[in-house]
């Protein structure tokens, strides 16, 4: 018995230092995404690979809504649907992929929705810098829809297949499009993965179990004893 409650009650709170830790970290990478200040590039936009995550930026563009993808198996509030990756012109050709929200799914596979964009002039498109999303499971994984149709249809892309689909080089980062922005659908950006104040709380039911068992241990042998 002892050193079965030697061995878990390490478990337990090694468990409990996991999750604090990773709060801890998820816990920084919030508060950057929460208090990220906005830089305008009026003039030209940088390799947006060199700038922070989660940063907010501002930059003239067009919108080429001829060539997107709607990333499939994107959820939100429970409810099935895509989101739309557009890519965005700048004025020296270089090409941005900017995600435009959330849609739902249309109830058919075969009847994708309508994404399009008219033509416009450069505007300022305003945004948050962010990662492609990335699956949890390389099973999960399906690259953009071969063939000339547009929109294409791929699910948790690698940017090396975004390339090749749009014929076009792109960055490692994506714009994710600002809330009150125009031309975007459902956009409620949050960093990925569980709030921390989830791990916080997982860590604690870790500890709590930690101190159950002791509490079990030490009742036990002094009853025994008694």
């Amino acid at each position: 018995m002892t050193l079965a409650t030697i061995v878990l009650l390490a478990l337990f709170v090694s468990l409990g230092r996991w999750q604090w830790s990773r709060g801890e970290g998820k816990q920084l990478l919030w508060d950057e995404f929460a208090h990220a200040s906005t830089t305008t590039y009026a003039d030209s936009l940088p390799d947006i690979d060199t700038l922070p995550r989660y940063g907010l930026i501002r930059f003239p563009a067009y919108f080429d809504s001829d060539h997107q993808f709607l990333l499939e198996n994107r959820s939100y509030r429970g409810k099935p649907g895509y989101e739309v990756l557009t890519p965005a012109v700048l004025p020296d050709g270089r090409r941005v992929l900017v995600n435009r929200g959330w849609v739902p799914f249309t109830g058919y596979r075969d009847q994708l929705p309508d994404v399009s964009i008219e033509r416009h002039p450069p505007m300022f498109i305003s945004g948050r810098l962010e990662e492609l999303p990335a699956a949890g499971l390389e099973s999960g994984r399906a690259a953009p829809e071969p063939g000339r149709l547009w929109p294409k249809l791929t699910s948790f892309p690698s940017r090396d297949e975004l390339q090749t689909a749009l014929g076009q080089s792109l960055p490692n980062k994506i714009v994710l499009l600002d809330a009150g922005a125009p031309h975007g659908y459902v956009r409620d950006w949050k960093p990925p993965g569980m709030d921390p104040s989830r791990h916080f709380s997982y860590a604690i039911q870790w500890w709590g179990f930690a101190t159950v068992l002791l509490v079990l241990y030490f009742g036990l042998n002094f009853r025994k004893v008694s």
